[in-house]
């Protein structure tokens, strides 16, 4: 006869406040509830006819934008669940610069889907083991939907189809002009031998209110946001001297008094502080030096010697935009004031002040080739400036009325900048408007139908899951997105010998390459999305399925909560105010 062991309560393992929750209910199903949440605030701003959102940050800074890593980036999301989704999507904007708003619609459906196979009675181990297998076919099956590559880097064009359909869900109606600006100043940044070491930090923006988008323009070179601080405002072949420390006379570390008698006394006393200025400068002038670049401040009496010696002195407070500086000039900066030495000088073949919109630029750049033989100055180029070893650094002047537009512009060429990076590494394409996912949709749903056992109804939720991009699209232009993917549906499943009319007299449109048409108004139409050279890189959707599926995976396999007590005292009592104030 066995021994009976009575059951206690059990050992107290965490401390007091500790919550505990485990089980389909409390933890995969509200899971997934949190994730379905987070999709839904960022599908509405998916595609060309995505709507904004107006999000205050806690530091109470307005954003109106549709770009999805913006809003979640300034969303403080809490929730553990919602939290790893957010953290794939931000991995996915380092490495591919496009897709984040992709990876949280899709990790969502994934699990969502997952969520009528556990209530049927699948563990979550059997769903994740299918998820798995139909991640394999759907990347095996994006292989083959590579429709174009793109040929040249330094041809314009061959970019511009690359970029315009990332820009085009940004900034729909101006994606002609923004790729057309981003491809000038991607094929002028481009290294000429290795184009995989193409850095996307050298194409910069400056934004300058006033006018409207078409006055933007591309200008090879840095352009500083203000003029210098000299009288002298041009220089040509010039060598520079960049300064990370002030420009000025140093400072004592104590005060103190100093007691003047007569007037003679007054004169002189700070006769040896203009001395020493005047030497410090007059032997950067002696160096050859005729640019000098402060990363802090130019003090009044170092702005006076440098007009009496004809140099120019710009002022650059952003630590960031003195290091682009530091590459395009091919100078190190200097942590004292002091005659640099000659592997610290840097060059420049043109400084000068422009003025956009009302308001003055300095461009710093460097002459091709070609400007240099076209100026008739090519002798006047000292020899040195060829062993300067300078990056090619492209500005993009963006214009517009408001602060929030030219800021969300700015996101849309920055998608297309990350995206030609991302093209770097796989330069294939594949057919834009939902025609590669309605085509993966259909491959891994076969599959599914070709799999025995219980893998089978998990690679059909993936394939069905990936149906989602369509019926968004579809929503956001306003049309029903049910006819409309039943029209997608019906294409990719059709052969080109089976096409047939669709009540217009015309032949259905049909094959792998057929896609959604956003201009649509009322009734939901197809079109061939090679024709209409919407086209998407391979790379970026690659990263996006990838990360999506191992977010949902994540998610799907959590089966307990461990929260701690949250640290601090209690809460203050909310401190009553006039009852006319406002809450």
């Amino acid at each position: 006869m066995a021994l009976r062991v009575p059951q206690s309560a059990g050992p107290q393992l965490f401390k007091e406040g500790y919550k505990n929750l485990q089980g389909l209910e409390e933890v995969i199903l509200r899971n997934i509830q949190a994730t379905k949440e987070m999709s839904e605030i960022t599908r509405t701003s998916f595609g060309p006819n995505g709507r904004n959102k107006m999000v205050v940050n806690h530091l109470e800074k307005l954003f109106v934008t549709n770009d999805a890593a913006t809003i979640i980036r300034e969303l403080e999301v809490v929730h553990p669940a919602a939290k790893l989704i957010v953290m794939a999507s931000q991995q996915q904007e380092a490495e591919a610069g496009d897709g984040t708003n992709y990876v949280v619609i899709l990790a969502s459906e994934l699990l969502q889907r997952a969520e009528p196979l556990l209530r049927m009675g699948l563990h979550p181990s059997e769903i994740a083991r299918g998820y798995e297998l139909a991640l394999t076919g759907a990347l095996d099956g994006l292989e083959t939907l590579a429709v174009e590559r793109v040929g040249s880097w330094h041809d314009k064009e061959e970019l511009q189809k690359a970029i315009r359909t990332a820009i085009a869900s940004k900034q729909y109606g101006q994606e002609d002009l923004l790729s057309s600006l981003v491809s000038q100043a991607v094929a002028t940044a481009m290294p000429t031998r290795d184009h995989t070491r193409f850095n996307v930090d050298n194409v910069r923006v400056v934004k300058v209110l006033g006018g409207g988008l078409a006055q933007s323009r591309v200008v090879h070179g840095m352009v500083f946001p203000q003029s210098p601080v000299t009288v002298c405002h041009r220089a040509e072949f010039a060598k520079v001297a960049v300064f990370s420390c002030p420009v000025d006379m140093g400072q004592t570390e104590t005060k103190g008094t100093v007691l003047l008698h007569n007037a003679s006394e007054m004169l002189d006393y700070t006769k040896g502080e203009e001395a020493q200025m005047e030497q410090a400068v007059r032997e950067l002038h002696d160096a050859g030096i005729k640019v000098v670049v402060c990363g802090s401040g130019v003090g009044d009496l170092a702005i006076h010697y440098l007009n009496r010696y004809d140099m120019v002195a710009v002022r650059c407070p952003s630590k960031f935009d003195l290091r682009r500086l530091c590459r395009v000039v091919g100078a190190n900066p200097l942590a004292r004031f002091g005659v640099p030495v000659a592997e610290e000088l840097g060059y420049c073949d043109e400084l000068r002040t422009d003025e956009i919109g009302g308001d003055r630029v300095t461009i710093v750049r460097q002459w091709s080739a070609a400007e240099l033989e076209a100026s008739g100055k090519a002798d006047k180029r000292p020899s040195f400036a060829d062993r300067i070893q300078r990056s090619p650094l492209v500005t993009i002047v963006l214009r517009g009325a408001t602060q929030n537009a030219l800021d969300d512009a700015e996101r849309a060429v920055d998608d297309g900048v990350n995206v030609v990076k991302a093209l770097t590494k796989d330069p294939r394409l594949v057919p834009g408007a939902c025609a590669a996912e309605m085509e993966l949709s259909r491959l891994v749903q076969e599959e599914a139908e070709r799999t025995s056992g219980i893998n089978q109804h998990a690679i059909k939720a993936f394939g069905q899951a990936l149906d989602v991009f369509a019926r968004t699209l579809g929503d956001n232009v306003g049309v029903d997105s049910t006819a409309l993917v039943a029209k997608l549906i019906a294409a990719h499943h059709s052969s080109a010998g089976d096409a047939a009319g669709d009540g217009s007299g015309e032949a259905a449109l049909v094959g792998p390459t057929i896609g959604i048409d956003i201009d649509c108004e009322h009734e939901p139409r197809v079109l061939d999305a090679l024709k209409a050279k919407i086209l998407d890189p391979l790379a970026v959707k690659q990263w996006a399925i990838r990360y999506a599926t191992q977010a949902a995976l994540t998610v799907l396999q959590v089966d307990q909560i461990v929260m701690a007590k949250t640290a601090g005292g209690p809460k203050l009592p909310k401190q009553q105010g006039n009852w006319d104030d406002q809450d």
